[in-house]
């Protein structure tokens, strides 16, 4: 029997994905539930197992390639019968001749090569690269006709073009009529001068192709841009006493081998104020024109990873105290920056945190994560003088900014959210007070 698989539905809210890397090769056997791909969506990678053991036919997905859900992906044969045989030859013959027409042909040795003497013009003779090389060429403005490959029998290689734009050392090809042709060309006209100009610019910039993460930030970003109604209200917090507290509950958390950072105490004020201002903690139902309030707190952190920005998502962090939020940060912070966080690791999330101060600097607009409403950031924390008690005194001051979807709620909701947030960072023994009294 042969299954055509297609793409999945991952997730909530997933409709598409990008092919990251194929485990599996055409002609290969493979058994049920052993990893056949990569597929990146919604910021994480998935490896998709096989759904039954045989032998792939046909991969349809190239690596890098979108699909929506739904879409064929590869064929596979778990039939086992008597043509199999005949059926792997049909595929071997597809795959050689795919390989000849990506691969050059190796069998002329250099010495076979058009020499200086040939009568075969210099001009129209083609080096030999493959196609995804000559692409390469084209898109940084190198004539690639002109260089002398490195690669077995003359074949010019990716380095050898990258090194004409890093402006490396490159061996060129005799070019004993290209020369001569040179000193007879008469004085460029302005058209020319120009296109030479633009050639050598093009030979200094370099071109990055948008996929993976950084293609999925690029399209969550802009649809946030297009679809909501951003407003940041900017508020100066005092978080003297927050870091007093957790230098005191440090030695707790080193006990139990917990990082402690100043996150767990953010969420603990955030999942408190939000109780009190549900509509932050809420969506937009655009279909039926309903605001979707959450009575239930899930809240994503950003994080930088090398690999681009990544918001993990803490789950019912009202139900949870400082240690257990803080382990979980620990442990998505460490899956997110080792691509081995999982797809419901990012998803669900009801309100983000980005802590930008961790990075430096003193302000910014957060963008909102939709389709959630609001997004807090916080900035770099630092000492400075203030008035205190109508005495000038050094406390530890940053700036939070409060990214809303005005659409949802206005600013005066705004700056008493930010008002109410700034009194629990301020006095952290309310939160814990405040949670007592509500349990």
């Amino acid at each position: 029997m042969v299954l055509e698989f297609k793409l999945p539905d991952l997730g909530e809210g997933v409709s598409e994905g990008e092919i990251v890397k194929w485990l599996v090769n055409e002609g290969q056997q493979i058994r049920e539930d052993e990893p056949m791909v990569e597929v990146m969506t919604d910021k994480a990678t998935v490896q998709i197992p096989s759904p039954t053991s045989g032998t792939v036919r046909q991969i349809l997905a190239k690596e890098g390639q979108t699909v929506k859900v739904g879409t064929n992906l590869v064929v596979i044969d778990n039939s086992g019968g008597k043509d199999g045989g005949l059926e792997a030859q049909q595929i071997e013959d597809k795959q050689s001749q795919r390989r000849k027409e990506i691969q050059p042909s190796m069998q002329s040795s250099p010495e076979k090569l058009p020499s200086q003497n040939s009568q075969v013009s210099s001009e129209t003779r083609r080096v030999i690269a493959t196609p995804a090389t000559r692409k390469l060429a084209r898109d940084l403005g190198v004539d690639i006709d002109a260089l002398a490959g490195t690669g077995p029998g003359g074949r010019i290689t990716d380095e050898d073009v990258k090194r004409i734009v890093s402006g490396s050392k490159q061996p060129q090809r005799p070019q004993t009529q290209l020369v001569q042709k040179e000193i007879e060309r008469p004085v460029q006209e302005p058209r020319q001068q120009l296109g030479s100009v633009e050639q050598a610019l093009s030979e200094m910039e370099e071109r990055v192709p948008i996929h993976g993460i950084r293609k999925r930030i690029s399209e969550k970003m802009l649809r946030s841009a297009q679809t909501t109604a951003a407003v940041t209200h900017i508020e100066e917090v005092d978080f003297t006493e927050l870091i007093a507290l957790r230098e005191a509950t440090k030695p707790l958390a080193d006990a139990q081998n917990v990082k402690l950072t100043y996150l767990p105490f953010i969420m603990k004020a955030v999942t408190t104020t939000l109780k009190q201002f549900p509509y932050f903690n809420a969506a937009i139902d655009e279909e039926k024109q309903e605001f979707l309030i959450k009575h239930y707190y899930n809240l994503g952190f950003a994080t930088d990873t090398p690999n681009g920005l990544i918001v993990p998502v803490v789950k019912d962090a009202e139900k949870k105290n400082i240690f257990e939020i803080a382990k979980e940060i620990q442990k998505f912070s460490d899956d997110a920056r080792t691509g081995k966080i999982g797809l419901q690791d990012i998803q669900g999330g009801t309100f983000t945190i980005t802590n930008i101060g961790t990075l430096g600097g003193v302000m910014s607009t957060p963008i909102i994560n939709v389709p959630e409403v609001a997004i807090l950031g916080v900035h770099k924390i630092q000492k400075k003088p203030v008035v205190l008690n109508n005495e000038i005194v050094i406390r530890d001051i940053a700036f939070v900014a409060l990214s809303f979807d005005h659409r949802i709620v206005d600013g005066a909701d705004a700056a008493r959210f930010t008002s109410k947030l700034k009194q629990y960072l301020e006095n952290p023994s309310l939160i814990f007070v405040e949670a007592s009294l509500n349990g």
